[in-house]
């Protein structure tokens, strides 16, 4: 009784920091379409004269700084910038009505890089939704999330194993294929420091699947008729209600690792699950997989299961590949690729 009253808890907790997190966002969008639409009535002026080249944008900056000396983004750099917001946002008012959501470096990022609007509004969308950073959303940009989290494999039994809305919100949550990357520490590093930096990675490249996750614990001990297992991550979504079982593999995905999985689903449904939660959902990372091998491995699972590829950020010099952690001392699944 204690214990489900904990989980009501926490996960009302959990609901009430959504909202605010929500109310915040939504205050911010509105203080921020004035702003862009300043700039956006600035680059169609940078364009109707076009015709007098740079000097016009560098005048302009020149006066802008004279005129408002205690106000920042008018140097000519962020001057073309407007232009360019202009030029890619007046033709597509759902475009421009999303480009309200997020700030203007997070907009010169995708108006500068993205050259399809419907990709546009997908980083746009995940931008806001999931509280991505200006350096998080640049890396996303350069490795074509978006190719990746639509358009790229990403198999799971979701729509036969959970109703709706729980298999689209489960299928949101995956992509393909994940990135954990710890090249910030290739000067004045120590062993120690590459250990939990990586490991902080993990864990950070996971909770940022979206708004809604809340960690609960790395190998997360299941234990029935006294034999003991463990899940190598364990999550709770406030948004879904459902646990979530993450296990990480260094290998290419073989038919056993759905089974055991299947195997861990089916204890924290019994173990851990209350009459409020939805049944939990498993996500499998895998250094590579064969689409046909899932879909069989998966076809006849009763339990919500999804296999997404992972991969370390290849640039890492050798020194510190050389002194990464092994997969005891990390006690997780991971095989540093040299």
């Amino acid at each position: 009784m204690i214990e489900t009253v904990q989980k009501e808890f926490k996960a009302t907790i959990g609901d009430v920091v959504d909202k605010i997190q929500q109310v915040q966002l939504e205050m911010f969008a509105n203080a921020n379409k004035s702003v862009l639409e300043l700039y956006f009535y600035i680059g169609e002026t940078i364009e109707n004269n076009i015709q007098w080249g740079n000097k016009f944008v560098d005048e302009l900056s020149v006066e802008l700084k004279i005129r408002f000396s205690k106000a920042k983004g008018y140097s000519p750099r962020n001057l073309r910038n407007m232009r360019k917001y202009y030029l890619s946002v007046k033709e597509n008012e759902e475009l421009k009505e999303l480009s309200y959501k997020i700030p203007w470096s997070h907009n010169t990022i995708i108006m500068d890089r993205v050259k399809n609007d419907n990709e546009k509004i997908w980083y746009i969308k995940e931008t806001y939704n999931n509280g991505w950073s200006y350096d998080y959303l640049e890396n996303q940009v350069k490795r074509d999330a978006y190719s990746r989290q639509i358009l790229g494999d990403k198999p799971n039994n979701f729509g036969l194993t959970l109703l709706q809305p729980q298999s689209s919100l489960a299928k949101e949550i995956m992509k393909d294929p994940y990135i954990f990357d710890v090249g910030e520490l290739r000067e004045n590093y120590v062993e120690k420091d590459v250990e939990n930096a990586l490991i902080e990675k993990i864990k950070m490249t996971l909770l940022e699947l979206g708004n809604g996750f809340s960690f609960i614990a790395n190998q997360y001990r299941v234990t029935v008729n006294k034999e003991e297992n463990y899940i190598d991550l364990l999550f709770y979504h406030t948004k879904l209600h459902c646990y979530v079982a993450i296990e990480l593999k260094n290998k290419k995905f073989i038919p056993e690792y759905a089974g055991k999985m299947n195997y861990y689903l089916s204890a924290l449904d019994d173990m851990l699950k209350t009459e409020y939660d939805n049944p939990s959902i498993g996500i499998i990372l895998v250094r590579d997989k064969d689409k046909l091998n899932v879909e069989y491995a998966l076809r006849n699972i009763n339990k919500p299961i999804g296999v997404s590829s992972y991969e370390l950020s290849e640039y890492l010099p050798k020194d510190i590949l050389e002194s990464l952690p092994t997969e005891e001392e990390l006690n997780l699944h991971i095989d540093i690729k040299e």
